[in-house]
């Protein structure tokens, strides 16, 4: 071997040890979310290019995500520096297991979100990073008839039933427009808005007299709803279309209407009970783990996921709206911008009242979510009593909580175990 081939030889495993080096100074950025290719790619060359510093975001299906967490937390050390998941990927977490990152003085504008980011404890163990919801939107048609003194922004369940009713009197036509349709997320308005807003729970106080009560006023609701209502599954049609006036839907599936008539609707907060204003946030959220390797870089990662230009690059990457005060650039689409002033205003409102996604259920989430379109069906479409309907769906509910062990998500109580059907 000459001295040349040598001195090759040399530089080539320095080069390779120097590549190494610099791979292991890049943060690991390990998450559920963004998981599609050109999100991940807009999170790589768009939102997380202005770090100073390299970033390795690796997304992962759920189970590949926990396997190798687990691993490094069982080993002790690993090469995982900031963690991106859903509230109930962190729930299902030993809080020990992620560090306390209130020292951080980074927190989201919603309390409520902060609140739960400490998972039962008084550290913060993740950061919300961004949101995504259910909203209600409205043709501005229907804007007359609002009760005298109501606020759309801060709307109460009587004010909505009041304002439907002004509008099938006028018209003469059922203009509230539900997605009761097999592919409507009507289960997601139950779980995440009704119930939460009337017993400030979902499942210990499924079969509760504050659980009558809703399911009253769902009924009255019901009863100046456009009787096509369960055909109906993507609220921006029948927005576009007229059918309906007033509708409640995910934001994604009422982008339509807002992008192609953006003068034409508006969007606003999920209405409030007596125990608050109900809705379901989509939460993910950013953490350490305990063996994270360099413990300032991980927090120099978050604290930029944090500011307000990274928020907006967040957003128009994965359509995830900004969990903190920004304001919202003008050459978004209108969907989004209308969307995301709803979706601020009622994760910050004071009364607000998270349902979150049901957690822990593993492959019983469908049968979860039928136990409440059945009662549903039963109820308003059957019209069968509210009390023994509740009675009979208790027991479905209760067997598939014992079955899977999964604890109390908010706004239930925390429990030990099983999560009770009180």
């Amino acid at each position: 071997m000459t001295f040349h081939t040598k001195l090759a030889g040399v530089a080539a495993g320095l080069a390779i040890q120097c590549a190494a080096v610099a791979a292991q100074a890049d943060v690991l950025f390990w998450s559920t979310q963004a998981r599609p290719v050109e999100e991940a790619q807009a999170m790589r060359e768009t939102v997380l290019s202005g770090f100073d510093g390299g970033v390795d975001y690796q997304p992962n299906e759920d189970g590949p995500w926990l396997t190798r967490l687990q691993a490094e937390l069982q080993a002790g050390q690993g090469t995982i520096q900031v963690l991106g998941a859903l509230h109930g990927n962190f729930s299902a977490m030993n809080p020990d297991d992620l560090v306390d990152l209130g020292d951080l003085g980074i927190a989201s504008a919603s309390g409520t979100f902060n609140s739960l980011a400490q998972l039962g404890t008084d550290q913060l163990q993740y950061i919300p990073w961004m949101q995504a919801s259910y909203i209600m939107a409205a043709s501005k048609e229907a804007l007359e008839y609002l009760p005298e003194g109501a606020d759309i922004d801060a709307l109460t369940y009587d004010e909505l039933i009041a304002w439907t009713a002004n509008v099938e009197e006028a018209t003469g036509e059922k203009k509230f427009g539900f997605p009761a349709g097999p592919k409507g997320l009507k289960h997601r308005f139950f779980q995440g808005y009704l119930y939460p807003s009337y017993t400030d729970g979902v499942v210990r106080t499924f079969a509760s007299p504050e659980a009558v009560t809703a399911w009253e006023k769902f009924r009255e609701l019901w009863s100046h709803t456009n009787p096509a209502s369960t055909n109906f599954s993507f609220m921006q049609e029948q927005l576009l279309s007229g059918d309906a006036w007033i509708v409640f839907d995910h934001t994604s599936r009422l982008a339509q209407a807002f992008n192609e008539r953006p003068d034409d609707f508006v969007a606003f907060p999920a209405p409030a009970g007596p125990t608050g204003r109900g809705f379901m946030p989509v939460l993910a959220g950013v953490a350490i783990p305990r063996t994270a390797p360099d413990m300032d870089a991980a927090k120099a990662l978050i604290a930029y996921m944090m500011e307000p230009e990274t928020q907006i690059a967040t957003l128009r990457a994965t359509n995830f709206f900004p969990v903190v005060d920004v304001e919202l650039p003008d050459d978004l689409p209108p969907s989004v911008k209308a969307s995301g002033d709803a979706v601020a205003k009622m994760s910050g409102a004071a009364d607000a009242n998270p349902g979150l996604l049901p957690a822990g259920l593993g492959d019983k989430g469908g049968d979860f979510n039928r136990v409440f379109v059945d009662t549903f069906e039963r109820i308003i479409l059957a019209g069968q009593p509210i009390e023994r309907v509740l009675e009979d769906q208790k027991e479905t509910l209760a067997e598939i909580m014992e079955e899977t062990g999964a604890p109390c998500w908010a706004p239930d109580a925390p429990s030990e175990g099983a999560c009770p059907v009180e």
